[in-house]
């Protein structure tokens, strides 16, 4: 009886050793797969921030830039799925590019989606030079001579605004692409380029400022801090309504109990008055879906946005 009562204890011991460490047990990183100071670098560090402190937890964001948000998502995509490398996911890596080239992951099997963050509209803006008060003027402008429009680049959003708006109202415009929104935006407001389609978190300033002339948004109703900027939707173009979303996601196959923990505190910190300021000024709103609803949305963005995509012959950059 000793014996087996020895053996026994041996046994609960190992079984309790074997036990793995409460997550997070270690550093986790978040990958922006986009250059520092944009969207997804700013969600990624704002989430992680809150995250330690819930967690106690060092969280720390990388940067993995290079084509269109593909080279750090790969790099998450090949990960161990042990919940301690994470990627600021959203439309431009995980649905736009896979639309608009072969990438090196399949957007949907090679990952867990674990949250939404939420993302700015677009807003198609002109300069203060330009001889169209709202968007009916535009339009009018456009078939009367030949204008263009500037984007963030090839196969961006704001690149997709544009090409959906000339199939819907009939105009022809030519598209500038730019290695960035800030690029086009300055181009505007210095009177090189009539008009941009761009997210609202980079022209939001140069509105405010009288610079730029924001014509209307993608946002599903108008937005509070620019009461006067009508949505596309309700000037007769209900297909433009669209945001320029974030996300967290990690690799195919992570624990459902590590990802439903993220998901709990991530969306409990987009309730935060902290980040809801931050996401008010740039036009977003959190949002608040479970793991399983926010897969959901990808597939539905991305059957969405794939034959848009391919129909414009958009190339992501």
């Amino acid at each position: 009886m000793r014996i087996a009562l020895v053996l026994a204890l041996a046994c609960v011991a190992g079984a309790v050793c074997a036990q793995p460490a409460a997550w997070p047990a270690k550093t986790v990183r978040i990958v922006a797969p986009f250059a520092p100071g944009g969207s997804a670098d700013t969600l990624g560090r704002l989430v992680a921030m809150r995250l330690a402190d819930s967690f106690k937890q060092s969280i720390i964001v990388e940067n993995r830039p290079g084509a269109g948000g593909v080279v750090g998502s790969e790099f998450v995509a090949k990960a161990p799925p042990d919940g301690y490398t994470l990627v600021v996911s959203g439309v431009a890596s995980h649905v736009i590019a896979p639309a608009a080239s072969k990438v090196p992951f399949d957007p949907l099997r090679d990952f867990t989606h674990i949250v939404l963050f939420g993302g700015p509209p677009v807003v198609l803006v002109v300069g203060a030079e330009v001889p169209a008060r709202d968007l009916k003027e535009f339009l009018a402008l456009a078939r009367a001579k030949p204008l263009s429009y500037g984007s963030p680049g090839n196969g961006t959003q704001g690149h997709l605004i544009g090409e959906l708006l000339k199939q819907a109202s009939g105009i022809e415009l030519t598209h500038v692409p730019y290695k960035g929104a800030s690029l086009a935006v300055a181009d505007v407001v210095a009177g090189h380029l009539p008009a941009s389609s761009n997210t609202l978190a980079t022209a939001g300033a140069m509105i405010r400022a009288g610079k730029l002339r924001a014509l209307a948004l993608t946002a599903p109703r108008r937005l509070a801090d620019y009461p006067d900027v009508p949505t596309f939707a309700e000037l007769s173009y209900p297909e433009l309504v669209a945001t320029t979303w974030f996300s967290l996601s990690g690799p195919a196959g992570m624990p459902p109990e590590i990802v439903h923990k993220l998901n709990a505190e991530v969306r409990r910190a987009l309730q935060s008055p902290e980040l809801r300021e931050r996401l008010r000024l740039d036009g977003a709103e959190p949002n608040d879906l479970d793991a399983a609803a926010f897969t959901e949305f990808v597939r539905a963005e991305l059957a969405r946005w794939t034959p848009i995509v391919r129909a414009s012959s958009a190339r992501s950059e």
